[in-house]
This record gives structure tokens, C-alpha cells and sequence, in this order.
């Protein structure tokens, strides 16, 4: 990692960048408006990002309005996260394909060749790819598929100028400014007579591209400006949560009576795993053809919600509401870091604005730390 340098570049060299990634082979991806939503898509050009569009969000609700500016980064994240790209939905394993002599032919999937530029990832994504690093290229058995593409990828991320109404990245420490995982990271500067970009470099993938776009070097003013966007953005979390021992309180009370609770809400439906940026469960399907002249081994996105996920030798180990929010809380919030040394969680609030039914894990949290008689967990280390 280089030390970061910072330059200015107009609103103008913005496309300069998309064209330079587009030119170094990458598919430049980005946040676009598709259906009412911000998602992430193929860019092609500074128009087909969210301009003058911003992002209202509570638990269970989400609509996008105007803003009465230009930005192009003027809202948070949305239903999307990047790990559709780097650990897909559904990824092919191998195939098998039966020869006209009666043979076998096992055929292994073929490598990841198709090169990601990421514009416009948050902090708290940043925060969530450094999560996905640890589980599939940290341990002891890497995920070659995971590995290829993340080694593939160039991230450009963007400092928040303004918070959510679920967010809560302060109080995981992973926001709302970038400090490493990116090659370039951009704060949006829009102000009367101003529509510039401070940015950072982060490595020298990103100091080789950032060298061909035109560029002056920031000013005092610029820097200010840019730590002023951020600080703002800190001071209007929607959300909070207190994770002083919260591992410990969660392990602890295992048996609360919340846990009832916010199963009498929940639908089990699985949305806040499937719009999580960090959750990672897959299943795995053997797919034929109804000749019986080939097959595949298929890897899908699972979760926790469902029955089938637990399921051993004749039945579900979690076969109510009540274990399964359980268990993924716990495992997000505390078994998480047993596993991987860091929470699952980054604070990015998706899963509570997503949510049917408006469940908020920071309020779940606390409910169960403010109880009267809650076995009250110890970090540890601590007396």
C-alpha cells in the first residue's frame, strides 16, 4: 500500500477514469437508478450514474428522491452489495458429460477471466470485501473462483458525504471514510460554483491510472473540504450500536425472552442474508439432464432462514423463527469473530431497511443488553 497522495479531478475527468478502466480491459460496474432502486451495473459513461438522486431509508422502507443538486454519489448503498460479483449467486463447480463409447469426461469449471472495475464502493463494502477476504482466501483452503476475481479487481471508492437513515458504520468502525482496500478513493465535492472530486491513491494499480486523467494538485481548502464531507456524514448516523462486550452479552444469553419476540415478527424470509454484504452461505446442487447424458455440481446462495440449511440425517437442527434469527444474530455479531477475528456485521444498515417487517439488529441488541436480570457478557481481557 502506498502512502496516500491526494489530487483534484473535475467532474469532467470522471469519464476520463470510466474510459481509461474501460481501456485497461475491465468491466466498469457502478451504481445506476434501475426500478425505483440504486443497483449496481455496467457504466459507460458519468450519465448513467444516480445524478441528482438521493436515498430515504428506514426499517422495512426505501424510496428514492431528488435532491436539488447534481451529485452523483448524493446517497448511501442500496438493495445491492459487490459480493454479486466476486462470490456470485450461483456459480457452476464442474461439469460431467457422458461419451457416445460410455465413458465419463469430468470437466472442472474454467477460471474467472472477466476483470471488475468497482466505482463507487462505500466504506462499510470496502469493510465487508476485507470481511470475504478472510473467509474464502484466509484460512486454510482458498476459493479459487473468489481469489481470481478479487485478485482482478480495481476498486474505486467513495468517501460518504452524508449517512443514512440506517446507517451505523461509526459505531463498527468501518466508515464513512475509506482507509484502505481501495486503488482510488474519490470524496465528492459539490458546492455553489463546484462539482470536483478529491482523490486518493491506495495502491500502484490505482497511482498508474490516476497518472493518465487530468488532474491539479489538492489544495488546503480542497483537503478541508473533503474531511468536512466525511465528518458531516459521521454526525447524521441514522442508527447506533454499543459493541463494548457485545460478543459476550449475546453468548450469554442464549435463552432471552427477546428472542421470542422478534420471532413472533419474523418471516423467516431470508431477505436481511441475501442483502447482507458479508453473509457467505451456499448450498450446493447436482444438476442432469433428463437423457442422463451430462451433469454439474452447482454452488448457490443459501441462508440461515431456511429449513433446508440446517437440515442433517432426517430433519432440521433450527426448525423455528425464534433459532433461526438467533442464530444468524449471533453468528453476524459474536460467533463471527471466534471464526474470523472481526465482526460479520459493517454496518451498512441494509438488513434493516430491507427487512418486510422492520426488525433492526441495532435494536435487538440493545433490547437484550437493557433487560433487567440479562446476563450481562464480559469482554475479554477485562476483569
Amino acid at each position: 500500500m502506498q502512502t496516500p497522495s491526494a489530487v483534484v479531478i473535475s467532474r469532467d475527468s470522471l469519464q476520463a477514469l470510466i474510459d481509461a478502466l474501460a481501456g485497461d480491459g475491465y468491466r466498469v460496474l457502478g451504481p445506476r437508478v434501475h426500478e425505483g432502486a440504486i443497483v449496481y451495473d455496467h457504466l459507460a459513461r458519468v450519465g448513467d450514474l444516480p445524478e441528482g438522486w438521493t436515498d430515504r431509508q428506514d426499517a422495512g422502507r426505501y424510496r428514492l428522491e431528488r435532491r436539488d443538486d447534481r451529485a452523483l454519489f448524493g446517497f448511501v448503498v442500496g438493495p445491492q452489495s459487490w459480493k454479486r460479483f466476486l462470490h456470485p449467486s450461483q456459480e457452476t463447480m464442474w461439469t460431467m458429460r457422458r461419451s457416445e463409447q460410455g465413458g465419463v469426461a469430468l470437466d472442472p469449471a474454467p477460471e474467472p477471466r472477466e476483470k471488475f472495475a468497482f466505482i463507487g464502493v462505500r466504506a462499510c463494502e470496502l469493510a465487508a470485501i476485507a470481511v470475504h477476504d478472510r473467509v474464502f482466501v484466509g484460512g486454510t483452503y482458498a476459493d479459487l473462483g473468489y481469489a481470481t476475481r478479487r485478485a482482478n479487481a480495481f476498486i474505486v471508492a467513495v468517501n460518504c458525504g452524508e449517512a443514512g437513515g440506517t446507517c451505523f458504520c461509526v459505531s463498527m468502525e468501518t466508515g464513512p471514510k475509506a482507509k484502505s482496500g481501495f486503488d482510488l478513493a474519490l470524496t465528492e465535492l459539490i458546492a455553489k460554483g463546484r462539482h470536483d472530486f478529491l482523490v486518493e491513491t491506495g495502491s500502484e494499480a490505482g497511482a498508474a491510472v490516476l497518472a493518465r486523467i487530468p488532474q491539479r494538485p489538492a489544495s488546503a481548502e480542497d483537503l478541508d473540504a473533503a474531511a468536512a464531507a466525511t465528518a458531516r456524514a459521521a454526525g447524521q448516523m441514522g442508527r447506533r450500536m454499543e459493541t463494548e462486550g457485545l460478543k459476550e452479552l449475546l453468548q450469554a444469553n442464549l435463552e432471552h425472552p427477546r428472542w421470542d419476540q422478534v420471532a413472533e415478527r419474523c418471516l423467516t424470509c431470508g431477505n436481511c442474508t441475501m442483502v447482507c454484504p458479508t453473509c457467505f452461505c451456499t448450498t450446493i446442487e447436482e444438476q442432469g439432464d433428463l437423457a442422463g447424458a451430462s451433469a454439474a455440481r452447482v454452488k448457490k446462495w443459501d441462508s440461515c432462514f431456511t429449513l433446508q440449511h440446517s437440515y442433517i440425517h432426517g430433519g432440521s437442527v433450527r426448525q423455528s423463527a425464534r433459532s433461526r434469527y438467533r442464530q444468524w444474530m449471533t453468528h453476524k455479531l459474536a460467533s463471527w469473530i471466534d471464526q474470523f477475528g472481526t465482526s460479520g456485521c459493517v454496518g451498512c444498515g441494509r438488513c434493516i431497511t430491507w427487512c418486510p417487517v422492520g426488525i433492526d439488529i441495532t435494536e435487538e441488541a440493545a433490547a437484550i443488553r437493557a433487560t433487567p436480570g440479562a446476563v450481562q457478557g464480559v469482554p475479554h481481557g477485562r476483569p
